[in-house]
């Protein structure tokens, strides 16, 4: 299968290429800056999209991937997930959405069109809470006074509550 990659963090799109390409896929990784004119050219059958990108996000390519590569199956992943950005995703023609980390063999399953493991992971609330600290304080570069400021809730408050481990699932 001929993939396109297509995702900003360059340690995890070649590793993750490197794993396809053992598995006997046909990679071509980038950023989103030259996407749309790679695929256009490589002629992909799926195209693995990072959501949240400098510039360019996700969500925005997925229409000219639609009419560049008409035939590519997309599959979104993201380390920001969220039921909106996973409807918007599939609503603009994206036929999954897995969240970061996901594992060769959950794309693999994605890109085949497989039925994931009935058995369905849900976060306990203190674990959702705890990664969505984490994501505000990674938009805020690790800023805590900035990312309180967000947040709304006083810095020691976050210190508090990021100094804890992360919650169990």
């Amino acid at each position: 299968m001929k993939i396109a990659l297509i995702d900003d963090d360059e340690t995890f799109r070649e590793t993750l290429a490197r794993s396809l390409r053992r598995r006997g896929h046909e990679i071509i990784s980038t950023d989103a800056t030259e996407a749309a004119a790679i695929c256009a050219d490589f002629q992909p059958d799926a195209i693995l999209l990072d959501l949240k990108m400098p510039g360019e996000t996700g969500l925005s390519l997925i229409p000219q991937f639609k009419i560049t590569v008409p035939r590519a199956k997309i599959v979104m992943l993201t380390g920001y997930g969220s039921i909106a950005t996973a409807m918007e995703a599939v609503k603009l023609g994206a036929s999954d959405y897995l969240t970061k980390p996901a594992d060769t063999d959950q794309i693999e399953a994605a890109l085949e069109g497989k039925a994931r493991d009935t058995e369905i992971d849900i976060p306990s609330l203190d674990r959702v809470e705890w990664e969505h600290l984490q994501r505000i304080l990674a938009d805020c570069n690790n800023n805590i006074s900035q990312a309180a400021r967000l947040l709304g809730i006083d810095r020691r408050s976050l210190q508090r509550k990021l100094s804890k481990y992360p919650p169990q699932r």
